[in-house]
């Protein structure tokens, strides 16, 4: 076995897994995508996703729920914002890497 080889440790392995499991969805990384431009309310959200509110509730539901969003309540409107500060990054990195 080679010696000397600079890896992460296996959690930081498990913890990016995790990442990108959550993140593997076209409307997710859209979503982060729209949220890394400013705060939008989920109804914003779902028309610049083309998606119904109920399913855009669900992926801001997964992506709050693993730490990755958070929400302000302004009256009735649930304002969302990106939390991680890997998801900037990530993003950056489906762009460069990941052109058609």
């Amino acid at each position: 076995m080679k010696t000397g080889l600079k890896m992460l440790p296996d959690k930081q392995y498990e913890k990016a897994a995790e990442c990108l499991k959550v993140m593997a969805h076209p409307v997710r990384l859209k979503i982060v995508d729209i949220l890394m431009q400013g705060d939008f309310a989920v109804h914003q959200i779902a028309e610049l996703c083309d998606t119904s509110p109920n399913q855009t509730c669900d992926h801001l539901r997964l992506l709050k729920g693993h730490g990755f969003l958070t929400s302000i309540r302004q009256g009735r409107t649930v304002y969302y914002k990106i939390l991680s500060p890997q998801l900037p990054g990530l993003l950056g990195c489906v762009r460069k890497n990941c052109k058609l």
